[in-house]
């Protein structure tokens, strides 16, 4: 299980975005993700007429390492880390997520 998922609301904490918010869009197996609207670079690209894609300078996403975002909590506003519980669900028990601030759980489903 990760500390920070698919759709997640982050802050960033470290870099040249730090402060700034998004949305998780992308989480990479090497320990990266992509956060909507954050860390955008400008790619110059080249026309590809087969491919249908025009060329010129186009801005995108691109991944930033983990241990520089964490979850923000909306309860109080601020970024927050993120531990793990075992949680009761009648007789069997499942993994979730809480905040460590304010001992909210994340995962309710």
């Amino acid at each position: 299980m990760q500390r920070i998922r698919k759709g997640d609301d982050v802050m960033v904490i470290a870099g040249k975005d730090r402060g700034r918010r998004g949305t998780v869009l992308r989480v990479l197996d090497n320990g990266k993700i992509v956060i909507e609207g954050l860390n955008l670079v400008k790619r110059h690209t080249k026309p590809q007429p087969q491919g249908g894609q025009q060329g010129g300078i186009i801005e995108k996403e691109m991944p930033l390492d983990a241990s520089n975002v964490q979850l923000f909590n909306p309860m109080t506003n601020q970024p927050d880390r993120v531990g793990f519980r075992m949680l009761k669900d009648g007789d069997e028990e499942r993994k979730v997520r809480y905040f460590k601030s304010n001992d909210e759980v994340i995962d309710i489903k």
